[in-house]
């Protein structure tokens, strides 16, 4: 299995992502919303894979839209690192490519997506099927 590493700026948060998959083979999906604009955020997840994130500062939750996902930001250097959410009493997420250490791989297949009008049963179904399962570890 590969092992993707990645960091915020700061190192506060750090992420090992492991996947049977290549950089080319998962890609990276450009999201269009403003939020996701405004971070220059693309994502990157493989359901059969898994991410484990470890906080050792302080983190910021932010929550929009449907309130469904929680975006991890480091409040230390305020760099976006991933977007979880808890669906059928697991925690699955998408990796902020631009966190990994190897993200020009990722990019070079980055294809944009629209979510808009997305209605939330899909899209907490599309959460379960597509996204990364994820461990949280946090400081204590």
């Amino acid at each position: 299995m590969a092992r993707y590493a990645g960091s915020c700026h700061c190192g506060a948060l750090t992420l090992d992502f492991a996947s049977e998959k290549s950089p080319a083979d998962l890609g990276a999906r450009t999201c269009q919303c403003s939020y996701c604009r405004k971070q220059n955020a693309s994502w990157t997840s493989d359901p059969e894979g898994r991410a484990d994130i470890r906080m050792a500062g302080p983190v910021t939750r932010y929550r929009f839209g449907t309130k469904t996902a929680d975006f991890l930001v480091c409040a230390t250097c305020g760099v976006l690192m991933a977007a979880v959410s808890e669906i059928a009493g697991r925690m699955r997420g998408v990796i902020h490519v631009g966190c990994l250490e190897d993200s020009a791989a990722f990019l070079a297949q980055a294809a944009p997506m629209d979510l808009d009008g997305e209605l939330l049963d899909a899209r907490l179904d599309r959460r379960a099927q597509r996204w990364t399962p994820v461990a949280i570890m946090e400081k204590v």
